[in-house]
């Protein structure tokens, strides 16, 4: 199956080729969102495309602008600065893109994101798997 790739945008495995400092763009699904109390509010987003993730690093000012895309969105398109320290490669945002609605473009997405025997999605699925009985999604980033 072929991601529709948003115009310009860098997959995980290609963000080892531009230089430090380079601005770029990268689009995926959304797996992580974090929030720490101690991080003043930075928010650190995970993002997977079909290479591998790719993390953002969205600090507190850009988070208020784009706060019900970073909130609410299944897909993300994100255009910022590339950094590297030890070994891992951050994209700090510069600017942020909801694309949840180009998920309709995959082909047989539905059918693939049915559990069986229930109308939960294997997504929502995952998600409830993953948060603490004690964190909604809701309180997650507040």
């Amino acid at each position: 199956m072929s991601w529709p790739r948003p115009p310009a945008a860098l997959t995980a495995a290609q963000l080892t080729l531009p230089p430090v400092g380079a601005r770029v763009t990268v689009a995926g699904l959304v797996i992580l969102r974090q929030r720490p109390g101690t991080a003043k509010g930075v928010v650190f987003v995970t993002l997977e495309d079909e290479t591998g993730v790719v993390n953002v690093i969205i600090w507190q000012k850009l988070f208020e602008q784009f706060r019900r895309a970073v909130i609410a969105s299944r897909a993300l398109r994100v255009t910022g600065r590339l950094q590297r320290d030890h070994g891992v490669t951050h994209v700090l945002a510069e600017g942020i893109e909801d694309i949840t609605p180009m998920l309709d473009l995959l082909p047989g997405l539905d059918a693939a994101m049915t559990a069986p025997d229930s109308t939960e999605t294997a997504d929502t699925a995952r998600l409830s798997a993953r948060l603490s009985p004690r964190l909604s999604p809701r309180t997650a980033l507040r």
